[in-house]
Protein backbone atom coordinates (compact mmCIF):
# COMPACT_ATOMS: atom_id res chain seq x y z
CA UNK A 1 0.00 0.00 0.00
CA UNK A 2 1.54 3.30 -0.98
CA UNK A 3 1.97 5.79 1.40
CA UNK A 4 -0.39 8.02 -0.48
CA UNK A 5 -3.30 5.65 -0.02
CA UNK A 6 -2.57 5.57 4.12
CA UNK A 7 -4.42 9.12 4.44
CA UNK A 8 -7.75 8.03 2.79
CA UNK A 9 -7.89 4.74 4.15
CA UNK A 10 -7.55 6.42 7.95
CA UNK A 11 -10.27 8.50 6.75
CA UNK A 12 -12.13 6.41 5.50
CA UNK A 13 -11.57 4.20 8.80
CA UNK A 14 -13.10 7.37 10.86
CA UNK A 15 -16.02 8.19 8.83
CA UNK A 16 -17.15 4.52 9.75
CA UNK A 17 -16.09 5.08 13.11
CA UNK A 18 -18.76 7.99 12.95
CA UNK A 19 -21.79 7.15 15.48
CA UNK A 20 -25.07 7.23 13.35
CA UNK A 21 -27.46 10.37 13.00
CA UNK A 22 -29.42 10.68 15.90
CA UNK A 23 -33.44 10.37 15.99
CA UNK A 24 -36.09 12.98 17.29
CA UNK A 25 -35.38 12.88 20.83
CA UNK A 26 -39.19 11.91 22.11
CA UNK A 27 -38.32 14.23 25.41
CA UNK A 28 -37.84 17.05 23.15
CA UNK A 29 -41.13 16.16 20.51
CA UNK A 30 -42.96 15.94 23.83
CA UNK A 31 -42.18 19.43 24.78
CA UNK A 32 -42.43 20.91 21.49
CA UNK A 33 -46.12 19.69 21.27
CA UNK A 34 -46.02 21.59 24.71
CA UNK A 35 -45.43 24.56 23.82
CA UNK A 36 -47.58 24.55 20.85
CA UNK A 37 -50.52 23.87 23.08
CA UNK A 38 -49.39 26.38 25.58
CA UNK A 39 -49.51 28.89 22.17
CA UNK A 40 -52.60 28.18 21.02
CA UNK A 41 -53.98 28.30 24.57
CA UNK A 42 -55.34 31.62 25.63
CA UNK A 43 -54.17 32.97 29.21
CA UNK A 44 -56.44 31.97 31.87
CA UNK A 45 -57.35 28.80 30.32
CA UNK A 46 -56.03 25.16 30.96
CA UNK A 47 -54.84 22.34 28.64
CA UNK A 48 -56.54 19.55 30.83
CA UNK A 49 -58.67 16.88 29.22
CA UNK A 50 -61.48 14.79 31.27
CA UNK A 51 -60.31 10.77 31.41
CA UNK A 52 -57.21 12.42 29.21
CA UNK A 53 -59.35 12.95 26.24
CA UNK A 54 -62.50 15.23 26.37
CA UNK A 55 -61.71 18.56 26.44
CA UNK A 56 -61.76 20.42 29.22
CA UNK A 57 -60.13 23.73 28.65
CA UNK A 58 -62.30 26.12 30.81
CA UNK A 59 -61.54 24.35 34.09
CA UNK A 60 -59.14 26.28 36.54
CA UNK A 61 -58.64 25.65 40.39
CA UNK A 62 -60.42 27.73 42.67
CA UNK A 63 -57.55 29.48 43.87
CA UNK A 64 -56.12 30.84 40.60
CA UNK A 65 -56.40 34.15 39.97
CA UNK A 66 -56.31 34.61 36.19
CA UNK A 67 -57.46 37.46 34.34
CA UNK A 68 -61.19 37.70 33.13
CA UNK A 69 -61.47 36.66 29.55
CA UNK A 70 -61.62 38.83 26.65
CA UNK A 71 -64.61 38.13 23.99
CA UNK A 72 -61.94 36.94 21.44
CA UNK A 73 -60.40 34.77 24.13
CA UNK A 74 -63.70 33.41 25.26
CA UNK A 75 -64.43 32.37 21.43
CA UNK A 76 -61.35 31.02 20.79
CA UNK A 77 -61.33 28.51 23.81
CA UNK A 78 -64.97 27.55 22.84
CA UNK A 79 -64.08 26.98 19.53
CA UNK A 80 -61.02 25.03 20.40
CA UNK A 81 -63.21 22.49 22.92
CA UNK A 82 -65.99 22.34 19.88
CA UNK A 83 -64.07 21.29 16.99
CA UNK A 84 -61.53 19.45 18.90
CA UNK A 85 -60.46 15.54 17.63
CA UNK A 86 -62.01 13.37 20.46
CA UNK A 87 -65.69 15.37 19.23
CA UNK A 88 -66.09 13.39 16.27
CA UNK A 89 -65.86 10.06 18.19
CA UNK A 90 -67.95 11.09 21.11
CA UNK A 91 -70.53 12.30 19.05
CA UNK A 92 -70.08 9.35 16.63
CA UNK A 93 -70.82 7.51 20.28
CA UNK A 94 -74.25 9.77 21.16
CA UNK A 95 -75.60 9.08 17.86
CA UNK A 96 -75.41 5.73 17.74
CA UNK A 97 -77.12 5.20 21.33
CA UNK A 98 -79.62 7.62 19.79
CA UNK A 99 -80.55 5.49 16.82
CA UNK A 100 -80.59 2.43 18.95
CA UNK A 101 -82.90 4.00 20.69
CA UNK A 102 -84.56 5.37 17.75
CA UNK A 103 -85.48 8.78 19.36
CA UNK A 104 -86.85 11.00 16.49
CA UNK A 105 -88.04 8.54 14.36
CA UNK A 106 -87.95 11.46 11.49
CA UNK A 107 -84.64 10.80 11.37
CA UNK A 108 -85.08 7.06 10.08
CA UNK A 109 -82.48 4.44 10.95
CA UNK A 110 -79.70 2.75 8.44
CA UNK A 111 -76.39 5.19 7.52
CA UNK A 112 -78.75 7.86 6.64
CA UNK A 113 -80.66 7.93 9.94
CA UNK A 114 -77.05 7.59 11.22
CA UNK A 115 -75.90 10.49 9.65
CA UNK A 116 -78.29 12.52 10.31
CA UNK A 117 -78.24 12.06 14.00
CA UNK A 118 -74.61 12.63 14.31
CA UNK A 119 -74.87 15.93 12.38
CA UNK A 120 -77.58 16.91 14.98
CA UNK A 121 -75.76 15.76 17.73
CA UNK A 122 -72.76 17.40 16.71
CA UNK A 123 -74.93 20.60 15.60
CA UNK A 124 -76.88 20.65 19.17
CA UNK A 125 -73.11 20.42 21.58
CA UNK A 126 -71.49 23.15 19.33
CA UNK A 127 -74.35 25.62 19.33
CA UNK A 128 -74.73 24.90 23.18
CA UNK A 129 -71.05 25.70 23.87
CA UNK A 130 -71.02 28.88 21.82
CA UNK A 131 -74.24 30.03 23.44
CA UNK A 132 -73.61 29.15 26.97
CA UNK A 133 -69.53 29.63 26.93
CA UNK A 134 -68.89 32.46 24.52
CA UNK A 135 -71.95 34.79 22.96
CA UNK A 136 -73.52 35.45 26.52
CA UNK A 137 -70.44 35.14 28.23
CA UNK A 138 -68.94 38.31 25.82
CA UNK A 139 -72.75 39.80 25.79
CA UNK A 140 -72.94 39.64 29.48
CA UNK A 141 -69.55 40.28 30.89
CA UNK A 142 -69.72 36.72 32.41
CA UNK A 143 -66.92 34.26 33.16
CA UNK A 144 -67.91 30.58 31.61
CA UNK A 145 -64.61 28.98 33.51
CA UNK A 146 -65.36 26.71 35.76
CA UNK A 147 -63.07 26.54 39.33
CA UNK A 148 -62.98 23.60 41.21
CA UNK A 149 -63.83 23.75 45.05
CA UNK A 150 -60.99 20.77 45.95
CA UNK A 151 -61.82 21.15 49.58
CA UNK A 152 -64.30 19.79 51.77
CA UNK A 153 -66.22 16.27 51.41
CA UNK A 154 -67.93 14.68 48.59
CA UNK A 155 -71.42 16.02 49.49
CA UNK A 156 -70.19 19.45 49.75
CA UNK A 157 -68.35 19.34 46.68
CA UNK A 158 -70.96 17.93 44.78
CA UNK A 159 -73.22 20.61 46.17
CA UNK A 160 -70.54 23.25 45.00
CA UNK A 161 -70.53 22.14 41.34
CA UNK A 162 -73.84 21.76 41.08
CA UNK A 163 -74.29 25.75 42.09
CA UNK A 164 -72.24 26.39 39.28
CA UNK A 165 -74.84 26.19 36.91
CA UNK A 166 -76.83 28.40 38.45
CA UNK A 167 -74.34 31.16 39.90
CA UNK A 168 -71.27 32.20 37.97
CA UNK A 169 -68.42 34.65 38.37
CA UNK A 170 -68.93 37.83 36.65
CA UNK A 171 -65.64 39.46 34.51
CA UNK A 172 -65.34 41.61 37.65
CA UNK A 173 -65.41 38.61 39.92
CA UNK A 174 -68.57 39.00 41.49
CA UNK A 175 -71.32 36.33 42.18
CA UNK A 176 -74.45 36.79 39.97
CA UNK A 177 -77.10 34.20 38.54
CA UNK A 178 -75.50 32.12 35.75
CA UNK A 179 -77.86 33.79 32.87
CA UNK A 180 -75.29 32.60 30.45
CA UNK A 181 -75.43 28.54 31.53
CA UNK A 182 -79.36 28.52 31.90
CA UNK A 183 -80.61 31.17 28.96
CA UNK A 184 -77.86 29.83 26.57
CA UNK A 185 -78.84 26.67 26.63
CA UNK A 186 -82.43 27.59 26.14
CA UNK A 187 -81.71 29.31 23.25
CA UNK A 188 -79.20 26.97 21.77
CA UNK A 189 -82.37 24.20 22.44
CA UNK A 190 -84.88 26.53 20.68
CA UNK A 191 -82.49 27.33 17.48
CA UNK A 192 -81.71 24.03 17.10
CA UNK A 193 -85.23 22.30 17.19
CA UNK A 194 -86.74 24.97 15.19
CA UNK A 195 -83.65 24.63 12.40
CA UNK A 196 -82.92 21.04 11.65
CA UNK A 197 -84.97 18.61 13.57
CA UNK A 198 -87.35 16.70 12.05
CA UNK A 199 -90.49 18.33 11.12
CA UNK A 200 -92.47 16.28 13.64
CA UNK A 201 -90.15 17.13 16.37
CA UNK A 202 -90.78 20.90 16.15
CA UNK A 203 -92.74 21.57 18.84
CA UNK A 204 -92.37 23.46 22.46
CA UNK A 205 -92.23 19.89 24.10
CA UNK A 206 -89.35 18.79 22.24
CA UNK A 207 -87.42 22.20 22.52
CA UNK A 208 -87.81 21.60 26.00
CA UNK A 209 -86.93 18.28 26.43
CA UNK A 210 -83.73 19.16 24.32
CA UNK A 211 -82.94 22.55 26.79
CA UNK A 212 -83.47 20.24 30.01
CA UNK A 213 -81.35 17.43 28.73
CA UNK A 214 -78.59 19.88 27.95
CA UNK A 215 -79.47 21.42 31.33
CA UNK A 216 -78.62 17.78 32.66
CA UNK A 217 -75.61 16.81 30.56
CA UNK A 218 -73.67 20.01 31.77
CA UNK A 219 -74.62 19.13 35.64
CA UNK A 220 -73.44 15.81 35.52
CA UNK A 221 -70.13 17.20 33.41
CA UNK A 222 -69.37 19.31 35.96
CA UNK A 223 -69.56 17.40 38.94
CA UNK A 224 -67.07 15.48 36.64
CA UNK A 225 -64.90 18.34 36.56
CA UNK A 226 -65.04 19.11 40.01
CA UNK A 227 -63.56 15.40 41.31
CA UNK A 228 -61.35 14.91 38.19
CA UNK A 229 -58.19 15.96 39.80
CA UNK A 230 -59.21 13.06 42.77
CA UNK A 231 -59.29 10.45 40.06
CA UNK A 232 -56.40 11.53 38.33
CA UNK A 233 -54.21 10.72 41.43
CA UNK A 234 -55.37 7.54 41.54
CA UNK A 235 -55.04 6.46 37.89
CA UNK A 236 -52.26 8.25 38.31
CA UNK A 237 -50.81 5.75 41.21
CA UNK A 238 -52.54 2.68 39.67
Amino acid sequence: MSAAQEPQTAGSASASQQPPPAGPDPAAQKKDDQDKNDKDRPAGTSNDRLFYALPNFLTLESGAHVPPLTARQKFKVVARSSFDYVQVPWYGMLAGISQAENSEPGYGQGAEGYGKRFGSAYADGTIENFMAGAILPSLLHQDPRFYQESEGGFTHRAGYAVSRIFITRSDSEHHQFNYSEIFGSALAAGLSTYSYHPRADKNVDNALSVWSSELGYDTITIVVKEFWPDIRRKLSKK
